[in-house]
């Protein structure tokens, strides 16, 4: 059984939304918002309560109706979330780790760029990064397995 990624969101380090990409026809993008913001607390909870480990994957933050919200966030305090539409199951972490490894490598090719402002609490603008997040996202639709 396969699902899939109904959204990517980055989050700022002042929980500002950086990016946030729907790829659900059945949901509106609104929701995803309200998602996102609403992981920033699970995530700030565990971050704030965990120990100091290394490892900055977060696994499953949370379920709700038959979404899955799965978190990491970087050494700069930038939150990706992931949403996953699951019917039955639950996604391996390996996977959700290849993915957020590849979501956090464009969002470093994106701040690479001497054009762009990393205190900025603008959302990113970049085709090239809304590109990337496009192909990882669709291609992720068809490798994640239950």
């Amino acid at each position: 059984m396969s699902s899939e990624i109904n959204c990517i969101a980055l989050i700022g380090k002042q929980n500002n939304p950086l990016f946030i990409k729907n790829f659900s026809t059945s949901h509106p993008d609104l929701k995803y918002h309200y998602i996102a913001h609403t992981s920033i607390d699970v995530i700030e909870e565990r971050v704030s309560n965990g120990p100091k480990n290394l490892d900055l994957y977060l696994g499953l933050l949370y379920a709700m109706e038959d979404l899955a919200v799965y978190g990491y966030i970087t050494n700069t305090r930038v939150k990706l979330v992931v949403v996953v539409s699951v019917t039955d199951g639950i996604i391996r972490d390996a996977d959700m780790k290849a993915l957020f490894r590849k979501i956090h490598t464009a969002y470093v090719s994106n701040v690479c760029n001497p054009f762009y402002n990393i205190d900025s609490q603008k959302s990113i603008q970049s085709k090239a990064f809304s590109r990337s997040i496009e192909t990882i996202g669709l291609n992720a639709r068809t490798t994640l397995e239950i």
